[in-house]
C-alpha cells in the first residue's frame, strides 16, 4: 500500500487550485441567482475551499417550479429529432470541457483523479445514450379483436412525458448520477430541477453553465443547491411530476413518503457481496476485488464490502488479496494518478465508519490490514471473523473497509450474499455456469455480475435495487420508461 500523504495547498498554477474555485449562483430558467445564503465548498483532502454557491430559498423554488412548467408546455411538442438535439449539443460541450469537470470533480468531492476522469468519460457515454434513446421512444400496436363484439378494433400505446422532475443527487458522483438524472428527463420531454450534493455542488453547476452556453431551452434544466430540509418541503409539491433520488436509504425511504402521488425512482444504499467461488481465477478475483472495494474510497454503493471465499481456496485467495491490496492499492492525494483510495467527503463519514470498525473490533472481529488512518484518510481496511449482528457485515458501511468470510459450498455462499436488508447488485467469480444460473435465480439483487465485482456498471443497463436498495431503474432506456406514461388509443375502424 503506497501512501501520498504529504497535504500542501494546490500551487496557483495547478489545475487543482485557483482554475476550480468558482463562485455560482443558482440556476434558474437560464439565468444565474445570486442569494444572501452562501455555501462554501471545501476539499475534502486539502480542507481548502474552492468554491462557494448560493443557496436557494423558497423563492428561487417558486421561480424554478413556474419555469419548469411553462417549459413543460414547450417541451413536451418537441420532435424526437428537436430533443436528440438538445442532448446531443449537451454532450459535445461536456466533451470539450472533460477535463476541466474531472478536475473539479477531484477538488470538490476527493475523488482520484483517473476515477474523475472515467467518470467524465462515462457522463459523456450517459449524455449521448440519452440522446439516442430520445428517437427510440415508441409504442405497440395491440389487436382488440378479441371478442366477436370488438372486431375490426385496434389498441396504440405511445408515451408520453410526466411532467417536470426533481432530481437529487449524492456527492460521489457528481456528475455521472446527475446526467443519469438530466439525461432521461431530457429525452422523454420533461423539464428537470436538479438539487445537488451541498458537499459537490459545483460539477452540477458547471454542467447547468454548458446547457446555457449551448442556447438550449430555458427552463429545462436548473440546479438549485439547497438546504436538504427545504428540498423535502418541494419533494410533496404536485406541480412535480417525479422524484428522481440517490442518496442513504433513510433519506430515500422518508421521501417516499412525503411524495404523495407522484412517480418515485429510488436508487438508495448497498451491502454489496462478491461470491469467489472454488474454480475461480484467484488473481483475477483478487485484483478486481481490491479496487472493487477500495476505489474512492469505498464511497461507492456498489462496492465490494462482504466477500466471500469458499473455504478450499481461502488462505490462498487471502494471500494474494492482501499482497495486492499491498501493491497495488495507493493511498492519500487524489491529485496524484496512482492514487487509489483518497480521502473521505468529510470528517463525520470517517468518524462513522471507524465507529464501525471499533465495535467490530471490540466484539471479535480481527484486523487483516490497515486501521483507522487519521484525518480524512483511513487506509485499505480487511476484517475476519466478523458475525452477521454487526454493523460493518449487515449496513452500508460506504468506506475503505471490506469483510473476508468463508463458505463451505455455493449454497451457502448464496445464503450469506442474501443476509442483508440491502439488494442493489452482486459479483461472483466462478467458471461454473450452473453455479452462475443459480446465482441470477437466487440472489435477491438488482443485478448480479458474472467474473467481475459488483460495482461493475455500463450505462446503459437497467441499475436499481430491491429490498432497501429502493425501486424502479436508472440506465437510459429504463429510465425513460419511469418518466413516462403509457396512453392507449383504441381504434374503432
Amino acid at each position: 500500500m503506497r501512501l501520498f500523504m504529504e497535504k500542501k495547498r494546490y500551487p496557483k498554477n495547478s489545475t487543482m487550485g485557483e482554475k476550480t474555485k468558482m463562485s455560482k449562483g443558482c440556476f434558474i430558467n437560464n439565468n444565474w441567482v445570486e442569494t444572501a445564503e452562501k455555501l462554501a465548498v471545501l476539499s475534502p483532502w486539502s480542507g481548502e475551499t474552492v468554491g462557494q454557491v448560493s443557496l436557494a430559498g423558497a423563492g428561487e423554488w417558486e421561480a424554478a417550479i413556474i419555469a419548469a412548467q411553462k417549459a413543460f408546455a414547450a417541451f413536451k411538442s418537441f420532435s424526437s429529432l428537436e430533443r436528440q438535439q438538445i442532448l446531443e449539443k449537451l454532450a459535445a460541450g461536456v466533451k470539450a470541457r472533460q477535463k476541466e469537470l474531472a478536475q473539479t470533480i477531484v477538488a470538490e468531492g476527493g475523488k482520484p483523479i483517473a476515477y474523475a476522469r472515467g467518470e467524465m468519460a462515462r457522463g459523456v457515454l450517459t449524455l449521448s445514450l440519452a440522446a439516442q434513446e430520445a428517437g427510440r421512444i415508441g409504442g405497440e400496436v395491440i389487436p382488440l379483436d378479441l371478442t366477436p363484439p370488438s372486431r375490426g378494433r385496434w389498441g396504440i400505446t405511445r408515451r408520453f412525458p410526466l411532467g417536470p422532475v426533481l432530481g437529487i443527487s449524492p456527492f460521489n458522483f457528481p456528475f455521472n448520477l446527475v446526467a443519469h438524472k438530466i439525461g432521461p428527463a431530457l429525452a422523454a420531454g420533461n423539464p428537470i430541477i436538479i438539487k445537488p450534493p451541498s458537499a459537490t455542488p459545483l460539477t452540477a453547476l458547471k454542467l447547468a453553465e454548458i446547457y446555457e452556453q449551448a442556447g438550449l431551452p430555458p427552463g429545462g434544466l436548473q440546479v438549485l443547491p439547497s438546504p436538504s430540509q427545504l428540498t423535502e418541503n418541494y419533494v410533496a409539491d404536485d406541480r412535480l411530476k417525479a422524484v428522481s433520488f440517490t442518496g442513504s436509504a433513510a433519506v430515500g425511504w422518508r421521501l417516499k413518503g412525503l411524495a404523495g402521488q407522484k412517480k418515485v425512482i429510488l436508487e438508495l444504499g448497498g451491502n454489496a457481496a462478491c461470491i469467489v467461488d472454488a474454480d475461480a481465477d484467484l488473481s483475477q478475483a483478487a485484483a478486481r476485488s481490491a479496487i472493487g472495494a477500495f476505489a474512492h474510497a469505498g464511497q461507492v454503493c456498489i462496492s465490494v464490502q462482504r466477500l466471500l471465499v469458499h473455504q478450499d481456496i481461502f488462505a490462498a485467495f487471502k494471500e494474494i488479496f492482501l499482497k495486492t491490496v499491498k501493491d497495488k492499492v495507493a493511498v492519500g492525494d487524489p491529485s496524484r494518478e496512482a492514487t487509489v483510495v483518497g480521502p473521505f467527503i468529510d470528517a463525520g463519514a470517517g468518524a462513522r465508519v471507524r465507529q464501525w470498525v471499533d465495535e467490530a473490533l471490540g466484539a471479535g472481529a480481527r484486523l487483516v490490514a490497515g486501521g483507522p488512518g487519521e484525518g480524512n484518510i483511513m487506509p485499505p481496511t480487511v476484517l475476519e471473523n466478523v458475525t452477521a449482528d454487526m454493523r460493518v457485515w449487515k449496513d452500508e458501511i460506504f468506506g475503505p473497509v471490506v469483510v473476508l468470510a468463508p463458505f463451505a459450498d455455493f449454497t451457502q455462499a448464496l445464503e450469506m450474499a442474501n443476509d442483508s436488508v440491502y439488494g442493489l447488485q452482486a459479483g461472483v467469480f466462478t467458471r461454473n455456469l450452473a453455479h452462475a444460473w443459480q446465482t441470477f435465480e437466487t440472489l435477491e439483487v438488482g443485478g448480479v455480475i458474472i467474473n467481475d465485482v459488483p460495482a461493475f456498471r455500463v450505462d446503459n443497463m437497467p441499475y436499481g435495487g430491491v429490498k432497501a436498495s429502493g425501486f424502479g431503474r436508472e440506465g437510459l432506456r429504463y429510465a425513460v420508461e419511469e418518466l413516462t406514461e403509457i396512453r392507449l388509443l383504441a381504434l374503432s375502424i
